[in-house]
């Protein structure tokens, strides 16, 4: 689907106001696919994640809707806010981003979004996307963010979704070793799990269960 600038939509401010805002230099989508705000020392964690926050709050389904109509840096931050806020109603749009894979990065904001979400139809989409995707161990994609979110989901639902992927016959192993091949750094299941936490326990530390 080719991608549309939200001034197109009539939703000209979105980019500025909710992707490319500056803490320390860095716009917030960099913050975001970094990781910066988990460390301790960063001196704008506490500004980014209040405006973030706020920002998951405020923005409208149409706002969201023209950020994920567009290119990666604005998927990847609508991702965020919609899993932030828990917004439920982007559950299936932001399936279908994640199955079709069009853009980089944005898919990992996405798996972040459903592991918020923590439904067992949140697990389900996660699962489709290994299963359409580890089988490519010529593709490093997102599949180590979707399997992180879903053994978190496992841990809260009480299901073991994932354990046909990471069993000694599973897919897991064998797409780790192709993409190792590539030249990308292999991943452990329990590494996978614990950088999603991370990310969730962040969130749950500043909004509402």
């Amino acid at each position: 689907m080719p991608s549309r600038h939200p001034d197109e939509m009539g939703y000209g401010h979105v980019v500025k106001s909710y992707v490319t805002r500056t803490y320390g230099g860095l716009p917030r989508y960099l913050v975001l696919n970094g990781g910066r705000f988990l460390g301790p020392r960063w001196w704008h964690t506490t500004r980014f994640t209040r405006h973030l926050i706020d920002d998951a709050a405020a923005i409208t389904d149409k706002e969201l809707e023209a950020l994920l109509g567009y290119e990666w840096r604005s998927r990847l931050t609508a991702g965020w806010l919609i899993g932030v806020d828990r917004r439920e109603r982007f559950r299936a749009r932001i399936g279908d981003l994640l199955l079709a894979s069009e853009v980089c990065y944005s898919g990992s904001a996405y798996c972040f979004a459903l592991a918020r979400l923590g439904t067992h139809a949140d697990a389900e989409i996660l699962t489709a996307y290994l299963d359409r995707y580890l089988p490519r161990a010529d593709l490093h994609y997102d599949q180590p963010a979707a399997l992180g979110a879903l053994l978190r989901l496992d841990s809260l639902l009480g299901t073991r979704h994932a354990d046909r992927f990471t069993e000694p016959d599973g897919l897991w192993g064998p797409w780790i070793e192709g993409v190792g091949r590539l030249g990308y750094p292999g991943h452990t299941p329990a590494e996978l799990l614990h950088w999603t936490n991370l990310h969730c326990e962040f969130a749950n530390g500043w909004t509402r269960p």
